[in-house]
């Protein structure tokens, strides 16, 4: 196992692999092989990666051979190396996504769920095998084929993998929410997609309240336009009462009514679509990303195999929901032949201890969690090290936010000393890390440890210029074509919103919106959005979506949101002008917080609202969120001059609220 070093100084790392997990680690193993390959030698981490962004066509020829991908790699590894966007991996590539995730056919588990305390389940690679063979002989029935969408309104549980795998195995595109969201939330997604099929969990357990979602499917399902066919997942009943919705009936029963046979497993191109995800922008309905089977399949294993250490029979956990990347991040870790530990619920139903019992329990080599889970349970109290043995894990993982120095420090002395921690980032926008952990190199307090093989990383000034480790913070930005970047946005005539969103602000690189500053140690720190788009707690929140739910309050003219770093997270303050004679009392406050999170999720709601006279827009009429950032972190605005009223700024500055 690792050792733990004592932390006697700021300058010493917390953690450094100890000799038997370099040799034993599969990043050790393809690091000799790069080595035969390239004919160089690389002494640490940093040479492997510097070779790996030099020669991308060399380190993913070698990747896909080495990680086992199953398909035709095909005569080119990369065309158009220079262009971002335009660079394509493996252009007559094939591969089907479905066959790498079930390469296992045995008795051993492949999903583990638990549902709070109310639910525990189990599939062994045989039943999940057969499970997707039956639900994709259901899809076809209902006429679902290569381009087509199935939209997953579900829980995190094996019906959602299971829906995935069948669904890609066709070539039809996958595309997942989770059930805590609101109607216009949903219809927001998957109404721009028009998905042909529906699969709605029937319900959820949430810190011990049932929750119907049946309802909300009823009011939902009129308002897809395509919309063909839905299957309700059982969760809550084994039976669920379909009666009140549209061309709906139960999963088990219309997958029952099957038997499984032996699958065949169309190869497609490459950069055939896989799954649509949803980053929210600052105006308008989120911007569907259409993200491919082949550079997803292939960062994922690259992620999970290189960056994390995940071998064959490793029991991988995330908490997340359906509605986040880290869900298909997970889903992928079955092409490793990995287990998956899933839950869904309350992290704190019915105490604290719920995911550390599991990972005793179950055995978890790989525990993966959101920063502000880690901040939680250290303001909590809670010392896994003392009441619980942990013995088989090795790996932590961690993101969603900045995990703050401290954090670092309490899981080290308080989870486990001999455990690899690795805070990772990247995002939505990837469906994968730009920057991650590695076990040939040591954790640095409050560091991510670096950026992750194949990624040309850097930190750019605002003239475009790199920014020396140490020397200040910056843009994120990515200078090479990778595999996973979007295959692009659905329904963007001319990839226009596409290059807009990450092309725009330098040629040809990849600008990610990330405020960060690399460091001495070749780590990485992130320091938050550089844009108007909010992440509280790793979920990224379009101010659109608040926006839409404010304006349903009479009392509230008008409003705006904005992301306070509070805490090493970051938090939504909104900030409301009212009506004449309308004053901000508790009892608003409450409705307003009830209508978005009716409207949008529980993650939409604002920690704080503040009452404004006055709220600064341009002189065209456009609303300034980053100005007001800007000002309520104690930063200068480099935009004044835009603005049609900039006195409105003093409006926001020295606020004592926002200091509590």
């Amino acid at each position: 196992m690792a050792e733990a070093l004592q932390k006697t100084a700021p300058e010493s790392p917390l953690w450094q692999p100890a000799n038997a997990v370099v040799q034993n680690s599969r990043l050790e193993a393809f690091r000799q092989e790069a080595e035969k390959a390239s004919g160089k030698k690389f002494a640490g981490y940093e040479q492997l990666w510097q070779w790996s962004i030099e020669k991308p066509d060399a380190f993913w020829n070698l990747a896909w051979d080495f990680m086992g991908v199953i398909g035709d790699k095909g005569s080119v590894v990369l065309e158009n190396p220079k262009q971002m966007p335009g660079g394509r991996f493996f252009p007559n590539g094939k591969i089907n996504f479905a066959e790498n995730c079930l390469r296992r056919r045995d008795n051993a588990d492949a999903i583990v769920f638990r549902g709070e305390d109310k639910v525990e389940r189990r599939l062994t690679w045989a039943q999940l095998y057969d499970r997707v063979s039956q639900l994709r002989q259901v899809l076809q029935g209902m006429g679902v084929k290569k381009g087509d969408r199935v939209a997953g309104f579900v829980s995190h549980m094996p019906e959602a993998v299971i829906g995935l795998l069948a669904t890609s195995s066709l070539g039809a595109i996958w595309s997942s929410a989770s059930p805590d969201f609101g109607v216009q939330g949903v219809v927001d997604r998957f109404g721009q997609i028009e998905p042909k099929v529906l699969i709605a969990v029937d319900g959820y357990y949430y810190n011990g309240k049932v929750i119907d979602c049946l309802p909300k499917i009823a009011e939902i399902q009129p308002l897809i336009k395509g919309l063909e066919n839905t299957l309700i997942v059982s969760y809550l009943s084994n039976d669920p009462d379909c009666s009140k919705l549209a061309n709906a009936r139960g999963l088990n029963a219309a997958c029952d009514a099957v038997k499984p046979q032996e699958i065949k497993f169309d190869r497609y191109d490459f950069n055939t679509p896989l799954v649509i995800m949803y980053s929210s922008g600052t105006t308008g309905v989120p911007k569907c990303i259409v993200h491919g089977a082949g550079g997803t399949l292939l960062q994922h294993m690259k992620e999970h195999q290189l960056q994390c250490d995940i071998k064959r029979d490793d029991r991988v956990f995330y908490f997340t929901t359906c509605g986040w990347m880290m869900w298909n991040w997970q889903v992928t870790a079955l092409a490793s032949e990995a287990t998956l530990l899933t839950y869904d619920g309350s992290p704190f139903y019915p105490d604290g201890n719920v995911l550390w019992n599991y990972a005793d329990e179950e055995r978890m080599t790989l525990f993966g969690t959101a920063a502000k889970y880690i901040d939680a349970i250290k303001k909590g109290g809670l010392k896994p090290k003392q009441t619980h043995k942990l013995k088989e894990l090795r790996t932590l993982t961690s993101t969603g936010s900045p995990l703050v120095h401290e954090s670092f420090d309490y899981i080290y002395d308080a989870i486990k000393s001999d455990l690899h921690l690795a805070s990772i980032s990247g995002g939505t926008d990837i469906i994968s890390c730009f920057v991650i952990g590695n076990n040939l190199s040591p954790v640095w307090r409050g560091e991510i440890q670096g950026a992750g093989l194949g990624y040309a990383m850097d930190a750019f000034d605002d003239d475009g210029k790199p920014i020396a480790p140490g020397a200040g913070q910056g843009e994120l930005v990515c200078t090479v074509p990778f595999p996973s970047m979007p295959v692009g946005f659905w329904n963007d005539e001319g990839n226009k919103k596409y290059k807009a969103a990450y092309f725009e602000r330098f040629d040809n690189v990849w600008c990610h919106g990330d405020w960060v500053e690399r460091t001495v140690h070749g780590g990485w720190i992130i320091h938050g959005r550089s844009d108007a788009t909010l992440k509280p707690g790793g979920v990224r929140i379009g101010t659109a979506e608040i926006y839409r739910q404010v304006e349903q309050v009479q009392e509230v003219l008008e409003s705006i949101a904005i992301g306070q770093m509070w805490e090493g997270d970051q938090r939504i303050i909104l900030f409301v002008r009212l009506r004449e004679g309308v004053a901000l009392t508790e009892d608003l406050q409450k409705k307003i917080k009830d209508v978005i999170k009716r409207g949008a999720s529980p993650r939409h709601v604002p920690a704080k609202i503040l009452a404004v006279a006055d709220i600064p827009r341009t002189k065209s009429g456009k609303i300034t969120e980053l100005a007001v950032r800007d000002i309520i972190h104690g930063r200068p605005v480099k935009n004044v001059e835009a603005l049609a009223n900039p006195a409105a700024l003093d409006l926001y500055k020295d606020l004592t609220e926002l200091k509590s």
